[in-house]
């Protein structure tokens, strides 16, 4: 039996924070568009079920446009059941605009509940503040069967009294379970959870911020009951990828000199020109480098399908460069240096002053 686990889809996520108008309706499309994809990819692959572990959309309120999609979807697909147990970020708007709940939509509550396919069965529970305490105490699972766990929080070691997202391991050890589908946390990772099973995050579908860089997807189980055997393989699977790319441009001068650099990374790891990249420029400058990162997003932008430039170098000051100097430059370079101010900021200050002598927009 072949099942696909994913989780944090967050479609109709509404996209506005980096992108412009036009990219950002692009971009939610893409994302509900990428759910569509997975359904085909199962189709295709003799996926007989989905777990959807949590956050499916990302607003309370579901737009009509991605409600129809999503539903329509999950009718027009009776041969594959989508088992959806809600995150933090779903409610009841999906379900409760449904003209009724589709026949293969499986859906979970704040009791256990299990859906069994031959020896392999799903059991899983929406976490909430009346059952987060005691929920470990009613799990019961049968040792013959190839067990999954569904659930969507943050992992402990231990029991939270605080937070009803919180999910404790130790609770969930030697309980005959063969693998946790967890939904909340947006990267990939899979551990060892006792000597019998695993516990496993898949991360989001498709990465909508730099906090969700790289390969972006679900994972797929292949369970064999007849032989004991299971696999489960990571599948990337994002309509775009986003990178953070990190470009040393120690002892540059000029703003050209950190394209060059900025370039030169590109090429070496061969960025596709559909991805979203954010450079972050690292080391140490001088006081006069002109570092225009405007510009240098500007020259980027027709590499990518999106380019953000950040400037996190540091100054360095050589205040003996400046001991003799007796132009302006130098008396105001002398002056912050008798200052109270710290190291950083009298590099800063300086920095700014001397772009500002030479004529520079600061």
């Amino acid at each position: 039996m072949k099942i696909i686990h994913c989780a944090d889809l967050h479609l109709d996520s509404k996209m506005t924070a980096n992108l412009s108008k036009e990219q950002a309706k692009e971009r939610k499309m893409e994302i509900l568009r990428t759910f569509g994809r997975l359904v085909e990819y199962a189709k295709k692959n003799a996926v007989s079920a989905i777990i959807i572990a949590g956050d499916m959309f990302d607003t309370r309120n579901v737009s009509v446009t991605a409600r129809n999609y999503v539903r329509d979807v999950i009718v027009n697909h009776p041969e594959i059941d989508f088992l959806y147990l809600r995150g933090n970020h779903d409610n009841d708007n999906f379900l409760s605009k449904l003209d009724e709940i589709p026949e293969n939509l499986c859906l979970f509550s704040d009791k256990w509940m299990t859906y069994t396919y031959g020896k392999v069965a799903i059991t899983g529970l929406e976490l909430n503040k009346e059952n987060s305490l005691t929920a470990y105490n009613t799990l019961v699972l049968n040792h013959d069967a190839y067990n999954i766990v569904t659930l969507h929080g943050q992992l402990a070691e231990y029991k939270s009294k605080d937070k009803t997202e919180v999910i404790s391991l130790d609770e969930l050890r030697n309980k005959n379970i063969d693998y946790v589908a967890l939904g909340h946390v947006h990267s990939f990772a899979i551990h060892k959870l006792d000597a019998r099973g695993v516990y496993c995050y898949p991360g989001c579908l498709d990465g909508r911020g730099f906090d969700e860089c790289g390969p972006k997807g679900f994972v797929l189980l292949d369970i064999d009951t007849e032989n004991d055997t299971a696999t489960s393989t990571f599948v990337p699977f994002s309509s775009r990828v986003l990178h953070t790319v990190l470009v040393d441009v120690t002892g540059i001068s000029t703003t050209q000199e950190a394209a060059i650099r900025m370039d030169a990374v590109v090429r070496e790891n061969q960025y596709p020109s559909s991805c979203l990249v954010k450079f972050v420029l690292k080391g140490e400058v001088g006081v006069e480098c002109e570092l225009e990162t405007d510009f240098l997003e500007e020259q980027f932008a027709d590499y990518f399908y999106f380019c953000k430039v950040y400037d996190e170098t540091k100054i360095q000051v050589n205040y003996q460069d400046y001991e003799k100097d007796a132009s302006l430059k130098g008396e105001f370079v002398r002056l912050v240096s008798d200052s109270d101010l710290s190291e950083e900021e009298k590099a800063m200050v300086i920095r700014t002053g001397i772009l500002a002598l030479q004529g520079e927009e600061i």
